[in-house]
């Protein structure tokens, strides 16, 4: 028989909030694959267990090289156990090559759920959570930035990012160029630590806030385009276009900031304006 790979959340602030079912995994499985195998030994003393399994790194370094072997390990019917450093794995952490693997090899794959950042700062934003998409960490290079965001203008579920402190401002920024100053949004940060905090507001005022510099694990939660109930006709498009042009902004950032904030999509607004510029010719 195979073994089975056991995706085992863990506390993302509180190490209260460990779910009962960790410490007996932690306890009997054969392998335990940690992101940082320190920050395994510190949370095992807290929770008082002894692991009688081996121990191995699993972290994006060495993901694709460990996993064969974690895969051969499953395959002979070891119990193996992936925490990783704080919340789910897979989720912005080490888990998916390895768990797509054990899936390829038809071997089962099962959870102890957890603590998540996600859900819970989506929980406390205050923000519609009916419906909601994830997108991770943006990209560190501002135009890739600025191109992601674009990406999701439209978006009318409410969106999650995860981000660094020092990279905090420079994104609430682009944020509130993109999708406007007044769409709201929700920073949490040191979610379930002693200094939680979290951040509730527009965008303008969330970036302002951010420049005098931000500490700590963060995640920001941003509102969903608002629906298009203005019925904005061409000429309106092309109108907003040209103010945002004339106060110095590129007509491509303009055409995509005019299209979130109408919740059109941006070939629309691209349209409109190249139809006013052949008509004005």
């Amino acid at each position: 028989m195979t073994g089975t790979l056991v995706l085992a959340g863990t506390p993302i602030g509180d190490i209260a909030d460990a779910p009962p079912r960790l410490v007996a995994e932690l306890a009997g499985a054969d392998v335990i694959a940690a992101e940082d195998t320190r920050r395994l030994r510190r949370l095992t003393q807290a929770l008082d267990v002894q692991p009688s399994g081996r121990v191995v790194s699993y972290f994006e370094g060495n993901e694709s090289a460990r996993t064969p072997e974690l895969v051969e390990a499953l395959a002979g019917g070891a119990r193996v156990l992936l925490v990783t450093d704080a919340g789910m794995p897979s989720v912005s952490d080490p888990g998916y090559r390895l768990v797509a693997a054990a899936v390829e090899k038809d071997i089962r794959v099962t959870a102890v759920p957890g603590p998540s950042a996600v859900l819970t700062a989506l929980a406390l934003s205050g923000l519609p959570v009916d419906r909601f998409c994830f997108e991770g960490f943006l990209p560190r290079k501002a135009g890739e930035r600025l191109s992601r965001l674009r990406e999701v203008g439209g978006e009318r579920r409410t969106l999650v990012y995860f981000e660094a402190p020092h990279r905090l401002d420079d994104t609430l920024a682009a944020m509130a160029e993109v999708f406007g100053t007044e769409r709201r949004a929700a920073v949490c940060r040191e979610l379930t630590k002693t200094y939680e905090e979290v951040k509730r507001g527009p965008l303008g005022e969330l970036a302002a806030w951010a420049a005098e510099g931000v500490r700590g694990e963060i995640t920001v939660v941003v509102e969903g385009a608002p629906e298009n109930t203005e019925s904005l006709d061409a000429e309106e498009l092309v109108r907003r276009v040209r103010v945002r042009e004339e106060a110095g902004e590129r007509r491509k950032e303009a055409i995509a900031a005019v299209a979130a904030g109408a919740g059109v999509p941006k070939r629309e607004v691209f349209d409109a304006v190249v139809a006013a510029k052949r008509s004005a010719s």
